[in-house]
């Protein structure tokens, strides 16, 4: 069993504006763990997670993968962004965060070419000027506030997940059961040709949690 990242650098005032790891959070460490030997197997460039928060993810990431990876982390939380990059120096893994609106400015430069994408993103259902509010003003909210359906901002990503995506890339993406599970694998396979799987589900509370791994239907 792999180590969970070395957090001890982060300050409860730290986790007061960045998103402290959670049973989602744990649940993807879960995930990726479980997948590591195939994510090793694909000899990776490039990973991008969207939204890092404390960069536990990128660094667990880092540690199954180590430092030949180029591992980029963007978030709307410019402390949230200093936190990834000091979890990365925690625990020996180069984070290079950037304190962007998801990958926005970043998909010309990205064509194609990220092997392995993460997200786990605003998937609590909440009024949808909340969840505007939130990722406009770049605060904590952005981490939970998911709009309608708790979809609002992860559709607003799903329409760029395959133009970011390497040939052989892999897409993970943390769902709620109330965010409609097959409807966001039917979407991407029909709108976008990328088949899912789920990796892993759990129960944390009243969260019915899923993992979703995504890539294209057909792999060179």
């Amino acid at each position: 069993m792999l180590p969970t990242p070395d957090l001890s650098h982060l300050s409860t005032d730290d986790f007061e504006v960045v998103y402290e790891p959670a049973e989602d959070t744990f649940l993807f460490l879960d995930a990726l763990e479980a997948d590591a030997e195939t994510l090793k197997d694909l000899k990776p460039s490039i990973c991008l997670e969207i939204g890092s928060g404390s960069g536990c993810l990128s660094a667990f990431l880092g540690n199954i993968l180590g430092p030949s990876v180029l591992y980029l982390c963007t978030d709307i939380n410019p402390h949230a962004c200093k936190c990834t990059e000091m979890t990365g120096t925690q625990n020996k893994v180069f984070l290079e965060a950037i304190n962007v609106s998801l990958a926005f400015p970043l998909h010309d430069r990205l064509k194609h070419n990220v092997d392995i994408i993460l997200f786990n993103p605003p998937y609590v259902p909440t009024l949808s000027n909340e969840a505007v509010g939130a990722q406009s003003l770049g605060t904590i909210g952005g981490a939970w506030a998911g709009g309608m359906d708790g979809m609002e901002v992860t559709n607003t990503f799903l329409q760029y997940v395959e133009q970011l995506l390497s040939a052989r890339g892999r897409f993970y993406l943390v769902a709620l059961k109330q965010n409609n599970i097959p409807i966001i694998r039917q979407s991407m396979l029909n709108s976008h040709g990328l088949r899912s799987e789920i990796v892993l589900q759990r129960r944390a509370g009243i969260e019915h949690l899923f993992i979703i791994r995504f890539h294209r239907e057909k792999q060179d």
